[in-house]
């Protein structure tokens, strides 16, 4: 737009102004009792309401005021607000009316089509208010908690140094060591290992990490996590606090009775019965292993897939046996978003007949075994994946959520809590042809799979252990290794030498050898349990001054660009980007 729009005459009345037009007059004669506070007017609470509609309407009129380029849909804003509050009747609906006007403001912005935005202020009027005091009382009462377990709160480093595992790094570079970086902390796990080496027993603290990844729904590149350490300790010990933490939590918070001891599943099991090492536990719809089943049918895909050491599975959707065929192909395509060639199925009519996307290439003693196998009735829908068996987990978990939602499974005033454990210590990556540790470097294995850490890594499991809440993982942990050899043997697995172990990691690894205690930990993504506790859909939801989806901030306008004198004290030079070829 050329310039700024035209003020309604609520606002120019708000600044104080005196000079009326013609138009101005008019709307006075409509709208005037709104605004004014000494106005007789027969009920008393309409006139309280009045009073707080004028008094809120400057405080709105003031924040807009100090946008400096918009286009029409601020002035068609705030004539709206002027006319709702014209009424001034149904108080509460009517501001939360206005304020959803706001955020669809917020939207534009976020998507270009303003350069500021009220929403970042007024995002915190309403609901999310609500949820940034249930996080203050959720941070408080895990302070008191653990004091009264024996933790002690030590803060560690924010600036420290940059490792190679887990996710990408923000770096800080330093003035003082020109060429030479700080790494922003992903967690304070190096840090909490060192004050287990010191002697300090037990150690909480909610701690500010950092991630240079790409954002998702529960993903922040800044968050906070309730980290903790303790010493002489096993699995059993640190699960053993945390379920009375969150049972005490719940309770104080949400007055819900968490029942304990939580369940426990092994990893194997959680993908094996759902498909993901986080399981959503509120429903059912568990996978079916028919790989036998199938071995020896004429369906090539179901047979191609066993040849090459993959597996057929597959989930029942009750009762959805009667779904159209459009629906069905457009879970296909769904399931393909995941890496999926295809998905089969059987749809079970409730007079039993059936239909199938492969029932030509089976007889009727197979289609027979595959129905029972999968605890199929009339009206039931039976849908199936072959091919590698990881990509199969991948397809059937996500599909099994996806069935959920579309099927109204997924109660957000039920909390079903799981442990996962005995995650594999490895996995293979593809990208860089080498193991990696699923968790990181210093996650204790198995006493028995020690022979197996040379003979096949990918078999070892580890003293691993998730807390899932409602398919989401709230927190994760360890048994860390305290023994110098299998570190050294756990670094050989990875691929490091010794050299580039000392490296990375060499004051922790030379704190080793004045000797370090049995220890173990766990650490929750706070802003993640919040957002569970609070209903919200996501974390953006219960943080005061959230990032959007590339990670920036709309508020302060940062990322932002520095001086030229700013990057030479810090000895940078920033390559000229290239423009973009239209």
């Amino acid at each position: 737009m050329g310039g700024r729009p035209s003020k309604p005459v609520a606002v120019i009345r708000a600044e104080g102004k005196s000079h009326r037009t013609k138009a101005e007059l008019n709307a006075r004669e409509k709208g005037e009792a709104a605004f004014a506070t000494g106005i007789p007017i027969k009920e008393k609470e309409e006139t309280k309401k009045n009073v707080v509609a004028h008094k809120e309407f400057l405080r709105v009129t003031k924040l807009l005021n100090k946008i400096e380029k918009c286009d029409a849909l601020y002035e068609n804003i705030i004539n709206r607000y002027c006319l709702l509050y014209a009424e001034c009747r149904d108080f509460e609906e009517k501001r939360e009316r206005f304020y959803r006007d706001l955020w669809e403001m917020e939207e534009g912005k976020e998507n270009g089509d303003f350069e500021d935005s009220p929403r970042t202020y007024y995002k915190l009027k309403n609901d999310i208010q609500k949820n940034i005091m249930l996080k203050s009382k959720v941070m408080m009462l895990t302070r008191q908690f653990f004091a009264k377990e024996g933790f002690m709160e030590i803060e560690t480093p924010m600036l420290g140094k940059s490792t190679p595992e887990g996710a990408r790094d923000y770096l800080v570079p330093s003035r003082v060591h020109p060429g030479s970086f700080y790494g922003l902390p992903q967690s304070p796990q190096l840090y909490k290992q060192l004050l287990m080496c010191s002697g300090f027993d037990r150690y909480i603290q909610i701690a500010r990490c950092f991630r240079d990844e790409d954002l998702r729904a529960d993903r922040q590149p800044e968050f906070t996590q309730i980290d903790m350490e303790l010493s002489f300790v096993d699995v059993d010990d640190v699960i053993d606090v945390n379920e009375r933490y969150l049972a005490f939590l719940f309770k104080e918070v949400l007055d819900i009775d968490v029942k304990l001891p939580i369940q426990r599943i092994t990893w194997q099991e959680a993908m094996d019965r759902f498909g993901s090492d986080k399981p959503d536990m509120r429903f059912g719809m568990e996978l079916h292993d028919v790989s036998d089943i199938v071995k020896d049918c004429g369906f090539g895909v179901f047979t191609g897939a066993l040849e090459n050491g993959g597996s057929v599975r597959g989930i029942n959707a009750e009762g959805q046996g009667a779904m159209p065929r459009k629906k069905i192909d457009k879970f296909v395509e769904f399931v393909k978003g995941y890496g999926a060639k295809g998905l089969a199925y059987i749809a079970i009519a409730e007079d039993g007949t059936r239909k199938s996307s492969f029932a030509k290439f089976m007889t009727d003693e197979e289609m027979d075994a595959l129905v029972k196998a999968m605890d199929g009735k009339p009206g039931d829908l039976l849908l199936f994946a072959a091919d590698k068996t990881k990509l199969v987990y991948d397809v059937l978990g996500a599909l099994r959520l996806e069935l959920a939602k579309q099927m109204d499974l997924l109660d957000k005033n039920e909390y079903r809590f799981v442990w996962v454990t005995e995650f594999p210590l490895l996995e293979w990556s593809e990208e860089e042809n080498r193991f990696t540790a699923m968790h990181h470097p210093f996650t204790m294995l198995m006493e028995e799979d020690l022979p197996l850490l040379d003979t096949d890594p990918g078999k070892v499991r580890a003293k691993a252990y998730d807390i899932v809440l409602n398919g989401n993982e709230i927190g994760g942990g360890s048994v860390r290794i305290h023994q110098d050899d299998i570190q050294e043997r756990m670094f050989e697995a990875l691929g490091f030498t010794k050299e580039a172990a000392h490296e990375q990691f060499g004051f922790l690894l030379d704190a080793f050898k004045y000797g370090v205690p049995p220890h173990a930990g766990l650490a929750y993504g706070l802003d993640r349990l919040v957002m569970l506790m609070a209903k919200a859909d996501t974390i953006r939801d219960v943080i005061a001054f959230p990032k959007v989806k590339d990670a920036s901030c709309l508020m302060t306008q940062s990322p932002s660009q520095v001086s030229e004198a700013q990057l030479h004290e810090l000895g940078l030079d920033l390559e000229p980007q290239k423009e973009e070829e239209e």
